[in-house]
C-alpha cells in the first residue's frame, strides 16, 4: 500500500476522531469507512492508539509548521503579535477538525494516551516568549496565548448563542465572512489592550 493510500486512511481517520472522537470510534469503523479490512490497518498501523497518536501529532506539526513559518517574520511589535494571531485563527479556520480533535481531547477522550499536551504546551511556550517583550508588565505572557487560544476554539467550536436577525455565527452553522471579520476585529482589539502601549501605527 502506497504513501497516497495511507495518507487517505489518516485523513478519514482525523475526521472521524474529530467527529466522534477516540473513544467513540471503534477499529471497525475506521476499516469500514476507508473500505480496508481491519488486518491491514493492523498491518500498517499496530492499533487504533498508533493510529490515533499519528492523527494528533500530524495535526500538531501542521499547526507547529503554519506558526513557525508566521514567527519566522515576527516584530516584536503590537502589529506583529496582531499578524501571529491572524496566522493561528487562519489556521484553524482553514482546518476545522484541529479544533474538534483537541476540544475532544479537553473533555478527557483518549484520557489513557498521554502526553500529546505537552507538545502543545511547547509551542505555547515557544509563542509567549515571541511576544514576551511586547507584553503589558502586568500580563502573563504564557496565558496572553491561551487566552488567544481559548478565543479562537470557542468561537469555531461555539459560535456566538444569541438569536435574531442581527446573529453572526451560531454553532453547527457555516462560518460567515462577516461573523470572522467581527471576530477577528475583538481579537485584534484584544491585543491592542494586552499589548504594552507603542507606536507602532496598530492603535
Amino acid at each position: 500500500m502506497g504513501d497516497a493510500e495511507r495518507e487517505r486512511i489518516v485523513d478519514v481517520a482525523t475526521r472521524l476522531f474529530a467527529e466522534l472522537g477516540f473513544d467513540g470510534t471503534p477499529w471497525r469503523l475506521i476499516a469500514d469507512t476507508t473500505g480496508v479490512e481491519t488486518g491491514t490497518l493492523t498491518g500498517l498501523f499496530g492499533d487504533k492508539a498508533s493510529l490515533y497518536r499519528e492523527v494528533m501529532l500530524g495535526v500538531h506539526q501542521a499547526e507547529r509548521d503554519a506558526l513557525v513559518e508566521a514567527a519566522a517574520s515576527f516584530t516584536p511589535t503590537r502589529q506583529g503579535v496582531i499578524d501571529l494571531v491572524d496566522a493561528y485563527l487562519d489556521f484553524h479556520v482553514e482546518h476545522p477538525q484541529v479544533v474538534a480533535l483537541w476540544l475532544q481531547r479537553w473533555i478527557g477522550d483518549a484520557a489513557d494516551i498521554p502526553d500529546l499536551e505537552e507538545r502543545v504546551r511547547s509551542l505555547s511556550v515557544m509563542m509567549a516568549s515571541a511576544v514576551q517583550e511586547v507584553t503589558a508588565p502586568d500580563i502573563d505572557a504564557e496565558y496572553m496565548i491561551w487566552t488567544i487560544v481559548w478565543c479562537v476554539h470557542g468561537f469555531l467550536s461555539g459560535g456566538i448563542q444569541h438569536p435574531g436577525p442581527h446573529r453572526y455565527h451560531a454553532r453547527g452553522e457555516p462560518l460567515s465572512p462577516q461573523a470572522l471579520r467581527r471576530f477577528r476585529a475583538h481579537l485584534h482589539a484584544l491585543i491592542v489592550h494586552i499589548t504594552a502601549p507603542q507606536d507602532d501605527g496598530a492603535g
